[in-house]
């Protein structure tokens, strides 16, 4: 069975898989600081691999609609929210603090070249087969990943608390103090909310670009848009050296400002030759934004009190990836009425812009993201107080 889905359907496909950051992202996060990381992280593996298998069982049996992949868009993303949510806090039980960054290079590294094959063996699935055998595949990717986690060793648990809990009213509202109150966080906050608004705008909308204004086939499609995932492989393999040459805040400015014009790259491409153009700004801007979140993730794991660590995510990316359904929605619209290479040129400017910020931004003049030490504690083992001490100036 297969669908002529235009725009307008692949926004919505987008909105889907980003929605329930919306939706459940902060009470997530109260809810998983107080949970086992690794018992979250199986749980939501196993559901998402049960939404999944749907997909390819429905098509098996003649019945695979569109909304029915929508729906499963939206469960996927629902794991994803509760999955995010706690794997900070098993990084910090597994990896000592002087190795944060090393360890988020190596996640950031090992997910991004399972990304370089993911879509070139898609494309090759979609062409032999289904597009529904290749989510079969993913299915069974998330099984091994319980499984690997399950079995993963971890060092002794520290001592339960014996402090009464805050309800989780209270736990989500000094989650989003907490982010409110300190300029770095805030400032990383909305501006990852406008950079991934632009960047999940024009990337709903680039295979139908490949296949209708370019016409490559299935498999070529794949190869190309494994090419942002080769960038972010390179990103995470460089990020801890140029980190420790440049500094970590000059390194984040400057990986920035380079991933923000090159996506305007994307839409100046053309058929033969000027495909180059598309190869060379999804390389560069897979490069750039991998290398900087594996600096920023590694400095948020230090940076953030142990009990926060699963509200300050889940509440920043209630944000930051929050922005992800209205783009695809907004994307799907201006791309209906507008057409494809338009609507990308203008996601990939609000990208750009939103990245060029980052030289007028709290980091201008600095050599090091600062360091944090120490929380306060409340009447409630709630994990933080509202706002955080040691705050850089506003």
């Amino acid at each position: 069975m297969a669908f002529d889905a235009g725009p307008g359907w692949m926004g919505l496909l987008t909105a889907a898989a980003w929605a329930p950051w919306l939706v459940i992202g902060l009470p997530a996060g109260a809810w998983v600081d107080r949970q086992p990381a690794r018992r979250v992280m199986v749980a939501s593996d196993l559901v998402a691999a049960a939404v999944l298998a749907s997909v390819p069982l429905a098509w098996a049996l003649g019945r695979l609609t569109l909304l029915h992949v929508v729906l499963a868009a939206l469960g996927n993303g629902a794991c994803t929210v509760f999955f995010r949510a706690a794997y900070p806090a098993l990084v910090r039980r597994v990896a000592p603090q002087a190795q944060q960054e090393q360890a988020f290079a190596r996640l950031f590294g090992t997910e991004s070249a399972m990304q370089v094959a993911g879509p070139g063996v898609g494309g090759l699935l979609a062409q032999l087969g289904s597009a529904a055998l290749g989510l079969a595949v993913d299915a069974a990717s998330f099984l091994v990943s319980a499984v690997c986690l399950a079995r993963l060793r971890l060092p002794p648990a520290p001592p339960a608390d014996t402090l009464p809990v805050a309800p989780l009213r209270t736990r989500i509202r000094e989650g989003v103090d907490y982010i409110r109150g300190d300029r770095l966080l805030r400032f990383f906050t909305v501006l990852g909310g406008v950079s991934n608004f632009g960047l999940t705008g024009y990337g709903a909308l680039l295979v139908l670009f490949l296949v209708r204004e370019l016409h490559l086939a299935p498999a070529a499609v794949g190869a190309v848009m494994a090419t942002g995932s080769i960038g972010g492989f390179l990103g995470a393999a460089v990020a801890t050296r140029v980190s420790a040459r440049l500094g970590s805040a000059r390194a984040l400015v400057w990986l920035q400002v380079l991933a923000g014009p090159t996506a305007l790259l994307l839409p100046l491409a053309t058929r033969g030759a000027g495909l180059a153009l598309f190869v060379l700004g999804q390389l560069l801007v897979g490069t750039a934004v991998v290398a900087g979140n594996v600096i920023r993730g590694a400095w948020r794991n230090r940076y953030v009190p142990e009990s926060m660590v699963a509200r300050q995510v889940t509440t920043a990316q209630v944000v930051n990836l929050g922005t992800m359904p209205l783009a695809g929605l907004a994307a799907g619209w201006l791309g209906t009425a507008v057409g494809l290479r338009p609507t990308i040129a203008l996601m990939a400017a609000i990208h750009a812009v939103a990245c060029l910020a980052m030289l007028w931004g709290p980091l201008r003049g600095q050599r090091d993201l600062p360091e944090r030490a120490g929380q306060p504690t409340g009447r409630w083992n709630s994990g933080s107080s509202a706002t955080p001490r040691n705050r850089i100036p506003t």
